[in-house]
């Protein structure tokens, strides 16, 4: 394993082993693409104070910035990809990291 994939396993594991909750959570993620903001919309499969795991119609490559929208109530956050899943029926699974979310981002006191 190189170093940079052993970096990545250790800051997936630290991400992945704090408090989740397994929450259902419309979301939207926005970015930017040639000077165009786009939009698409999922939701969550679990949340956390740190991120989540999502489940978008749209793929990104991991590392990608985006903003993270919570559609309940509209609070917004950038976020980045840190891991990529698999592509199924309804979309891509993808591992997001809140960069300074805001406190109540997810509306639950974790």
């Amino acid at each position: 394993m190189s170093g940079s994939e052993h970096g990545f396993e250790v800051r997936m594991k630290q991400l992945r082993a704090g408090l989740r909750v397994n929450s259902r959570v419309p979301v939207a993620v926005e970015w930017e693409e040639n000077r165009s903001r786009h939009t698409a919309q999922g939701w969550t499969v679990d949340i956390s104070p740190k991120g989540c795991l999502a489940v978008v119609p749209q793929g990104f490559a991991v590392g990608q910035k985006l903003d993270l929208v919570n559609l309940v109530n509209k609070n917004v956050s950038k976020a980045t990809l840190i891991w990529r899943g698999h592509e199924g029926r309804t979309g891509w699974e993808l591992g997001l990291e809140l960069q300074d979310p805001p406190e109540d981002f997810w509306g639950l006191d974790f």
